[in-house]
């Protein structure tokens, strides 16, 4: 089992269906365990070793911010921060999915490269620079 940073194949082709909006569409971040197996093939959210813990409910947190921009010939999307309050949990990866779509269709798999834990704390993932080389999600 492992979890594979990417951006979902299907979450690619129901972009070019129009059925992702992501101006309008709440999109959320669910966390999961190194149990998990997430990758480009992933296609919806799943409760399947989703972490569980104080602070964390099952489905994730929503995220808010969704700024879309334009840099040359790249447009990408940029979110705020997410962030557990008062959490004692371990977490190895995430998966952002669209709440809205009926199908809570995957977007992107986040690898955080080894488990964090955080205990009577704040979790916050730092999501990169909102440009046209960093941002998690962007089309070239």
């Amino acid at each position: 089992m492992a979890i594979t940073q990417a951006l979902c194949t299907t979450y690619k082709s129901e972009l070019l269906n129009k059925e992702h909006d992501m101006d309008t569409d709440s999109f959320k971040i669910a966390l999961y365990t190194s149990s998990a197996t997430l990758d480009a093939t992933t296609t919806a959210y799943t409760v399947t070793n989703e972490i569980s813990g104080t602070g964390y409910s099952a489905g994730g947190v929503a995220l808010t911010g969704g700024a879309i921009a334009v840099s040359g010939t790249t447009a990408f999307v940029d979110f705020t921060d997410p962030s557990w309050t008062t959490a004692t949990f371990t977490a190895r990866g995430a998966l952002i999915y669209n709440d809205t779509h009926a199908s809570d269709a995957a977007v992107l798999v986040l690898d955080f490269g080894g488990d964090f834990t955080v205990t009577s704390g704040t979790f916050t993932i730092q999501f990169p620079a909102a440009d046209a080389s960093n941002a998690l999600i962007r089309l070239a």
